[in-house]
């Protein structure tokens, strides 16, 4: 199962302008990605956090009052590809979405906080980055893109296959100001 050479699972290039171009267009076809959750070629399946591919953020003490939304992020597209090793696995993953202005929303930078983490075939943790993905969002136009490309390596146990293997990305909900 696991030879003393390398080789690569691609579903294709995981690529931030690509993906950027995507959430611009609302494209969700896979060409040039994997769908969430398929496995090519024994490669860790990429899903999105149930319950946080969306966030929202509130004015202080005015959480889940829908005039004091100040902005919403959704994660709209995912893709990874996978260099597999004797022993270990380097995921290259990417995601994008969007950022709106709510009704108390102003123009500028944004910061989204993302957790991503990796899984067992028990879903037990195995490791995970936590990141923050900047979009700047105009007066003229309540809505901005963001693409993200990142890399995660973690150790295969003898005996399991990277197919068993789960990346989850997904928005930090318990940040400051969500709701």
């Amino acid at each position: 199962m696991f030879g003393s050479s390398s080789t690569s699972a691609s579903s294709g290039d995981v690529d931030k302008e690509a993906l950027l171009t995507a959430a611009k267009t609302g494209d969700t076809s896979t060409t040039g990605s994997t769908s969430v959750g398929e496995i090519a070629a024994g490669c860790p399946r990429m899903v999105l956090a149930s319950r946080d591919n969306n966030i929202t953020f509130y004015e202080p003490g005015r959480t889940g009052d829908g005039l004091a939304i100040m902005h919403r992020g959704e994660i709209t597209k995912t893709a990874r590809e996978c260099q597999i090793e004797p022993g270990r696995v380097t995921v290259k993953y990417g995601f994008s979405g969007r950022v709106l202005l709510g009704p108390r929303g102003k123009p500028g930078n944004i910061s989204l906080p993302v957790n991503v983490t990796v899984t067992d075939s028990k879903r037990a943790p195995v490791t995970g980055q936590h990141m923050s993905v900047d979009v700047v969002v105009g007066a003229d136009k309540p809505i901005g893109y963001f693409s993200a490309v990142q890399s995660v390596t973690f150790d295969i146990p003898e005996g399991s296959r990277p197919g068993e293997f789960e990346v989850t990305v997904g928005f930090d909900t318990k940040a400051a100001g969500a709701g």
